[in-house]
């Protein structure tokens, strides 16, 4: 079995070596970007190695969708121009006016606006819930629920829900499972293993994991069928027909900040767990959001579904003031949108990545501030954090 195929290597060897293989024309260790729009045809129709046009199918491309499948555990991947993208074709490919989605009300405000505003005005239901609390679950799903979301951690309180435990409610009404594995990354938590049906990632972020591509990606296995199709080809005919394709270069600088990913998240989680740490009981804070620490509700559970717990947390101040003033004070933590690059970032949700959701079941407090704990020395990342906090 090739290394492509096998799900028995090594994360970290699948992580540089899947879909990787060195050019067979010259032996560049690195695979060449194929940076064209089209690809010279051996008569009408014949395709060298299935390559018509960049759309459809690009060799850079393929090497990332065979390395992200690898990563998940899955037997597919499509690679998008953007998180969102991902998950809209994902959402087209499973829904049909009529359908119900159940999502969790702590998710990505981007993903309920899209939700929301797009696909809720085509017929859809939505809905969101408590993913925490499986008979809240259970009382929401409804004859008409096709899909059921959930992030875990989630964005930005951290709260950890049972996968395993939802796939089992969600396939008993015969809905599908779909996890946003961004926070955690392939490398910390498996969600196909677990009963998931399909995840989904902005690879913008860990994956990526150097502030510089967008993407996004799903990734499942074959054989689940919607409507009488199997779902992966209904993805990627709506990758290819509706064409939020990642281009070449952008698949290729993803791929190389995949094969750092373990190392990375490693690094991550252990200074956000540091920091954490040396957080709880600050007299500055009314709550530290971190699956890591052991008063938090999620801690067992995340320690079961997890490697470790990730380089993401958020922190409650006591007002929204002193909470803006802490986003706008600290000095290495740079406030910025986006997070899982190698330098840390600060985020004040209310108003920027969770903007769209204020006045819902969704909104974020004023005074939460997220932080994307990056892999800088520790020390001069806990000194910012307290400083600031003295300052505020």
């Amino acid at each position: 079995m090739s290394l492509d195929e096998s799900r028995d290597a090594d994360f970290a060897t699948r992580a540089i070596r899947a879909g990787q293989s060195f050019d067979p024309t010259t032996g560049s260790v690195i695979p060449p970007v194929y940076l064209t729009t089209t690809f010279v045809q051996d008569g009408i129709g014949g395709f060298r190695g299935g390559y018509e046009y960049t759309r459809g199918g690009n060799p850079t491309r393929t090497a990332l969708e065979t390395q992200l499948a690898a990563l998940e555990g899955g037997d597919r991947a499509f690679s998008f121009a953007s998180g969102l993208s991902a998950e809209d074709a994902l959402l087209r490919a499973l829904l049909a006016p009529g359908d119900h989605v159940l999502m969790g009300n702590d998710v990505y405000g981007g993903t309920h606006r899209l939700v929301n505003r797009v696909h809720v005005p085509w017929g859809v239901g939505l809905d969101t819930v408590e993913m925490g609390e499986l008979d809240a679950v259970r009382a929401a799903l409804t004859p008409e629920t096709r899909v059921v979301w959930l992030e875990t951690p989630s964005n930005p309180l951290m709260k950890i829900t049972d996968i395993a435990a939802v796939a089992e409610l969600a396939h008993a009404n015969g809905a599908i499972v779909v996890v946003d594995n961004t926070f955690a990354s392939p490398y910390l938590q498996q969600p196909l293993a677990l009963g998931a049906d399909v995840v989904v990632h902005s690879t913008t972020k860990y994956l990526g994991g150097h502030s510089d591509v967008l993407g996004g990606a799903v990734v499942l296995n074959s054989g689940l069928e919607v409507r009488g199709e199997d779902l992966a080809d209904r993805v990627g005919f709506i990758q290819f027909g509706v064409g939020a394709v990642s281009a070449p270069m952008d698949a290729w600088l993803t791929s190389r900040g995949i094969k750092t990913l373990h190392v990375r998240m490693d690094r991550h989680s252990a200074n956000a767990q540091a920091i954490a740490e040396s957080l709880v009981g600050h007299p500055k804070l009314a709550k530290v959001y971190y699956p890591g620490l052991p008063e938090h509700p999620g801690h067992e559970l995340a320690a079961r579904q997890m490697r470790s717990f990730g380089g993401m947390l958020s922190i409650e101040l006591h007002d929204a003031d002193a909470a803006r003033r802490f986003a706008e004070s600290t000095e290495l933590f740079q406030l910025a949108e986006s997070l899982g690059g190698v330098e840390s970032l600060v985020c004040y949700p209310s108003e920027m990545t969770h903007a769209s959701v204020r006045g819902t079941a969704l909104e974020v407090s004023p005074a939460v501030v997220r932080l994307s704990v990056g892999i800088e020395g520790v020390d001069d990342l806990m000194s910012d954090v307290l400083d600031t906090l003295a300052r505020v």
